[in-house]
């Protein structure tokens, strides 16, 4: 394979702005074939903008039709598991975009078909491919913050209810800033703390403005319609010890209109990743470090990259089917939690 034919499932705002021009900027190595949406029109739109050839109005159809290397999935989250699976049965190598599914069976179900079927499944975990992190996972493998025994995580936006898509219907995302902005800062810590098992989870949600009209700083929202949480709080211990807390908001009242924060603490050392800071105890003081330079980069670009690269070559991508079902068992837990009032114990 010295191409890699990709087909674009789902042609919304995700695949348009992020998914085709990334391949496209991938040159020779990449040629987009295919795109197929329940919206025929729509995926006519972005096909006529990025000289697509093939235009279906079901995934079902394209896999059926074309012959397709590796597909993007880029639909609700209620959709991620299905697609993904046909993409993989299809023969196809699959980037799915965050979360993985909606449940555990779910994401369960994608890692063995993977598996069966030999082919790479990936996720849409982009955060990880920024500097600070890449920095970071540096200084702990080099073991210069020990052992990593507790982290923090935070997104939450003070008023960053999405006014499109479908983000605030419970019944096509499976929740609300958990499972969409949230997941990527778990997905951040966890990366950096090796991706431990989870124990015990305790979780809670609130819903306590999106159901009201309101300022809205990403626009109107539909309040009337709004079947999701505002906010999610968890705290998760782990199998080897290690404790993580994490709050995640579309709507609080908190002085920052954004924050995305990952912060870790070590037995040598701890770091706030965004901007990022590391504290440690060295030569009898107190020390902190901040890079004086750090490279421009474009996570969504080297995330894709990495998918056409790994595709081309057979190599294992950087965020696999397993650390996807971790982080799915943490997610689903927290809401489950939050609906019994009980810890979930695994």
């Amino acid at each position: 394979m010295t191409v890699l034919r990709v087909g674009i499932i789902g042609a919304g705002g995700i695949a348009r702005d992020v998914h085709i021009p990334s391949y496209l900027a991938s040159g020779d190595k990449v040629e987009i074939v295919a795109i197929a949406d329940v919206a025929v029109e729509r995926a006519q739109e972005v096909a006529d903008k990025f000289a697509i050839p093939h235009v279906y109005d079901s995934y079902q159809k394209m896999l059926a039709t074309v012959k397709v290397d590796a597909v993007s999935i880029c639909v609700p989250n209620k959709f991620h598991a299905e697609a993904t699976i046909a993409a993989l049965e299809a023969g196809c190598h699959v980037l799915c975009e965050k979360p993985p599914a909606m449940t555990v069976e779910e994401a369960e179900q994608m890692v063995k078909v993977a598996n069966d079927a030999g082919k790479i499944l990936t996720y849409g975990f982009h955060y990880r491919y920024r500097p600070e992190v890449e920095i970071a996972k540096s200084f702990i493998d080099a073991g210069e913050m020990g052992d990593i025994y507790s982290a923090r995580v935070h997104a939450i936006r003070r008023r960053g209810i999405p006014g499109w898509g479908v983000f605030t219907n419970k019944d096509l995302q499976g929740g609300g800033p958990l499972i969409d902005i949230g997941v990527h800062m778990l997905d951040t810590a966890l990366y950096l703390m090796g991706y431990p098992e989870p124990d015990v989870v305790l979780g809670k949600t609130h819903q306590q403005i999106g159901h009201k009209k309101g300022v809205g700083l990403f626009g109107e929202w539909d309040h009337e319609n709004y079947t999701v949480e505002d906010m999610a709080v968890g705290m998760v211990t782990f199998k080897n010890g290690a404790t993580l807390t994490l709050e995640a908001a579309f709507a609080a009242n908190v002085e920052n209109d954004d924050t995305m924060q990952v912060s870790l603490m070590g037995n040598k050392g701890g770091a706030d990743i965004f901007p990022l800071k590391i504290y440690q105890e060295k030569y009898n003081t107190l020390i902190d470090s901040t890079p004086a330079y750090l490279p421009e980069t474009n996570g969504h670009q080297l995330e894709i990259n990495q998918f056409v690269a790994c595709c081309l070559e057979g190599t294992t991508p950087l965020s696999t089917p397993g650390q996807g079902l971790i982080i799915q068992k943490i997610v689903n837990a927290i809401y489950e939690s939050a609906e019994t009032g009980k810890a979930v114990q695994f």
